[in-house]
């Protein structure tokens, strides 16, 4: 019995004690709970934020005036004082003078002196043939007919070439010192080499002329040209040839002709030489000057044919003005 009163004892305990809990009252629940440190974060940025200003519109750019196209300028031709030429020959240097044309790209004349003189015999010759109104600036060592210009022929209208002298080794207006053939030789082709590298010349139309040792030097110079890749020599005139550089001149006309057979030989001389100018080839053509005299001897009036007009000639066929 005593158990169970106890029992129940203990059950109505437990019952009472439920009754009391359940009827205590509830506390209430936060309703703004503190925001965390994220949100706290991206609060205090948006209010940091302040919106930029309207940013002022920049005015239109001035369209440019459109300006006329410049002229492409007109290429200044040298002047038509001689400009002064070095170069080097087999013994040293040698010197000469380059008279430029009055276009650019233009045919060029090679001058070789006789044994008698040199690069001043040509003096007023090479101003003739540039034909640009210059007066020969150089005294001349004296007064032969090929310095006093009133009777040369005149040039054509509107022909002006380039033109190239130069001395060979050991001579002066006096002449030549020493006789040396094989170093003249060595030195017209040097002279050549020179001459196609010369301003404003166009190297495909270059020609020689030559008096005596240069008659001869003329023909192995035009040679030496043609063997060249950049140049090219379609004409050499000889005024009174005769093997002078220990070549013939019969030789010096079948080399030229072998590796050009395109380029042309004239042969000038008097009678008493014009059997050097009869070589066995048809494309020579040899002038017969009766009492013409020697090399520079044959440029002077009164003979018939005139050589100085000859000359005008055999530019005209070789460089085709």
């Amino acid at each position: 019995m005593k158990t169970m009163r106890r029992f129940l004892l203990i059950i109505v305990f437990a019952l009472a004690l439920t009754v009391a809990l359940a009827c205590s009252p509830q506390q209430p629940q936060p309703q703004n709970l503190p925001a965390t440190a994220n949100q706290s974060a991206s609060m205090v940025t948006q209010a940091a934020v302040v919106p930029s200003a309207t940013p002022t519109p920049e005015p239109p750019t001035a369209t440019p005036t459109p300006q006329p196209p410049t002229e492409t300028p007109t290429p200044a031709f040298p002047p038509p004082e001689p400009q002064e030429v070095t170069f080097e020959g087999s013994k040293g240097a040698l010197y000469g003078r380059y008279y430029p044309a009055a276009a650019s790209q233009a045919s060029l004349v090679v001058l070789i002196h006789w044994v008698r003189g040199d690069m001043n015999d040509w003096n007023e010759i090479a101003v003739w043939l540039q034909n640009r109104g210059l007066q020969n600036p150089y005294p001349n060592p004296g007064n032969a007919p090929w310095w006093a210009p009133a009777w040369f022929p005149a040039m054509p209208e509107g022909r002006s070439y380039a033109v190239f002298t130069f001395s060979l080794t050991g001579c002066q207006p006096g002449g030549c010192a020493d006789w040396t053939p094989d170093i003249w030789r060595s030195d017209i082709a040097a002279a050549m080499r020179k001459a196609a590298e010369l301003p404003g010349v166009d190297p495909q139309h270059i020609v020689v002329i030559g008096s005596s040792i240069g008659a001869d030097g003329a023909v192995s110079g035009c040679d030496v040209l043609n063997q060249m890749a950049q140049a090219n020599c379609p004409g050499a005139l000889s005024l009174s040839p005769g093997g002078y550089l220990n070549v013939s001149y019969r030789q010096a006309v079948e080399a030229l002709f072998k590796n050009n057979p395109q380029s042309a030989a004239w042969c000038l001389a008097d009678e008493k030489e014009f059997g050097f100018c009869q070589v066995e080839q048809s494309a020579v053509r040899a002038v017969k000057i009766p009492g013409g005299g020697h090399g520079t001897e044959l440029l002077r009036p009164n003979l018939d044919p005139l050589p100085m007009q000859l000359i005008l000639d055999f530019l005209a066929q070789t460089l085709g003005q």
